[in-house]
C-alpha cells in the first residue's frame, strides 16, 4: 500500500490526554480516533493490526474445536429477563427501545442467545459437547472510559460458549480453552499469567483471569516465581497453572496465610486480556433447555464461556512492545512487514528503484507500506518508528549510485547496506 494513497494520520506529538503509552502510540501512530468517550474509530493500519490479532485467535479456537459463528449485536430484552439478568446486570447495559417499543439492549455479552440459539435444535446427548464462539462488538456503558481502548464503552471480543452434558465433560471444555488461551497469547509474543478470579455478574465457581505482563499494567498481581517454569506445551500446563497461586493484589490482601514463601513471591504489573468461567447449568436451568441423557433422563447441560478482548489485546501489544520512538510490533500482528522510504520523491532513479522494489516486495508477498509522499526523510523516518513495523527498507540517492539500499530491523535497530535483491531475502527470512 502506499502512504499516499492511505490513511495514516501521524502524529508528531503526544496528545495531553491520552495519559498511558497504549492510547498515546495508538493515536500518534494513527490507529485509532476517538469518536465519543470510550468509543473508537479504527483506522487502516489499526484495522489491519486488529484482523491480524483475530486470525490469532481465530487458528488457537480452531484448534481447541471451537466453531465459529456470528451473533447480532442488538438483544431482545426478554431473553435476558428469562435469564433473570436484565435488572441484575446494572447501568452498564445499554437500553435501548426499538420502534414498536420494544425493549432492547446491545449486547454486552452473549449467554443468553446462544443458550436459545443452541437449544431450539439440540435434543440428545448425542448433540454434545460442543464449543461455538464469534468476533463480535460489544458495549458496556462505563461510568468512566479511560485509557483509550484498554477501557472503552465498545470493543471487540472474542467470546465462546461450551455445552457439555456432565460435570467432567464442563471440566474438559473449560482446560481446552484454557490451554487455548495461553497458547493464543504466546503466539502472540506475550507472556500471560492465569490469575483465579471471581466470576461476578456472569456467574460460576470455576474462573480465571488472564493477565499480560506489562510495566505499566493497570492491575497488580501477585503469583508464585514457579509459574514462570511451567511450559505451555506441558502436557500437564493446565493442571499445574491452576495449582499454582496467582491473584489480583485485591484478591491477595484477603488471604491471611499465603502459601508461597516470601522469596518466591513475585509481584508485577498485569493487564486483563481474557476471562473464562465455568457455571454449570446456571443458564439452561433458568431458560429451559433441556435434553435426552443416555439413561433416557433428562438433563440440563451444563456451560461455560471463555471471553478474550481482540481490540483490548491491541491495546497489551502496545504496552508490552514499545521504545521511546514508538511502537515494536510482533512480526504476527504488524500491520505491514516492512516499510519502503523513498528519501527523495520525485527523483527519477530513487522513483524507478522504489517501483521496482515494491513490485519485487508484493509479488514475493512482503506486505509492505511505501512511503511515497513528498516529505523530508527525517519526517519518514520518524514516522517509520512510530508506526513500528518490523523492517524498514530505505532508499536514497547516495545509495541508488551505488546499487545498495538500507535494510533496518525495528526491533533490534540493526542497519545493514545491501543490494535490492538481498534486501528482499533478509526481509524475507
Amino acid at each position: 500500500m502506499r502512504m499516499s494513497r492511505t490513511y495514516v494520520p501521524v502524529l508528531r506529538e503526544t496528545p495531553s490526554d491520552a495519559e498511558i503509552v497504549s492510547h498515546q502510540l495508538m493515536l500518534r501512530a494513527g490507529l485509532i480516533r476517538q469518536t465519543a468517550a470510550g468509543i473508537y474509530a479504527w483506522l487502516p493500519l489499526g484495522l489491519r493490526v486488529l484482523q491480524k490479532i483475530g486470525d490469532v485467535v481465530r487458528a488457537e479456537q480452531e484448534r481447541a474445536g471451537a466453531a465459529e459463528m456470528l451473533m447480532p449485536t442488538i438483544q431482545a430484552a426478554d431473553l435476558w429477563r428469562e435469564s433473570g439478568r436484565y435488572d441484575a446486570y446494572g447501568p452498564e447495559m445499554l437500553r435501548i427501545k426499538d420502534r414498536h417499543d420494544r425493549d432492547m439492549l446491545y449486547g454486552p455479552t452473549n449467554e443468553e442467545m446462544i443458550t436459545q440459539l443452541f437449544m431450539s435444535e439440540t435434543k440428545s446427548y448425542r448433540d454434545l459437547p460442543k464449543t461455538l464462539y464469534h468476533i463480535q462488538w460489544k458495549f458496556r456503558d462505563e461510568r468512566r472510559p479511560r485509557f483509550g481502548i484498554m477501557r472503552g464503552r465498545e470493543f471487540l471480543m472474542k467470546d465462546a460458549y461450551s455445552f457439555d452434558l456432565d460435570e467432567d465433560g464442563m471440566r474438559a471444555s473449560y482446560q481446552a480453552q484454557f490451554r487455548a488461551y495461553l497458547r493464543t497469547f504466546a503466539a502472540l509474543g506475550l507472556k500471560a499469567v492465569p490469575v483465579r478470579a471471581p466470576s461476578g455478574p456472569i456467574g460460576g465457581d470455576m474462573s480465571h483471569e488472564f493477565h499480560v505482563l506489562a510495566d505499566t499494567g493497570e492491575s497488580a498481581i501477585f503469583y508464585d516465581a514457579e509459574l514462570e517454569n511451567i511450559s505451555i506445551e506441558d502436557p500437564d500446563a493446565v493442571e499445574k497453572l491452576s495449582a499454582t497461586y496467582a491473584m489480583e493484589e485485591e484478591e491477595h490482601a484477603k488471604v491471611t496465610d499465603c502459601p508461597v514463601p516470601a522469596e518466591r513471591l513475585l509481584k508485577r504489573r498485569g493487564i486483563e486480556v481474557g476471562h473464562i468461567f465455568a457455571f454449570g447449568t446456571k443458564y439452561t436451568e433458568a431458560m429451559g433447555f433441556s435434553v435426552q441423557g443416555r439413561d433416557g433422563a433428562t438433563v440440563h447441560p451444563l456451560m461455560g464461556s471463555y471471553g478474550v478482548g481482540v481490540s483490548r489485546l491491541m491495546g497489551a501489544i502496545v504496552e508490552a512492545c514499545h521504545d521511546d520512538d514508538g511502537i515494536v510490533w510482533p512480526e504476527q500482528v504488524a500491520p505491514y512487514r516492512a516499510g519502503l522510504i523513498n528519501l527523495r520523491q520525485g527523483d527519477e532513479a530513487c522513483d524507478a528503484m522504489c517501483e521496482t522494489l515494491y513490485g519485487q516486495m508484493r509479488d514475493a508477498g512482503v506486505e509492505t507500506l511505501y512511503d511515497d509522499r513528498d516529505e523530508r526523510g527525517g519526517s519518514k523516518f520518524a514516522c517509520m518508528d512510530v508506526i513500528g513495523l518490523p523492517w524498514q527498507v530505505i532508499v536514497g540517492p547516495r545509495g541508488v549510485k551505488t546499487g545498495v539500499v538500507e535494510v533496518k530491523n525495528r526491533r533490534t535497530g540493526e542497519k545493514a547496506e545491501l543490494s535490492p535483491e538481498d534486501a528482499l531475502a533478509k526481509v524475507l527470512a
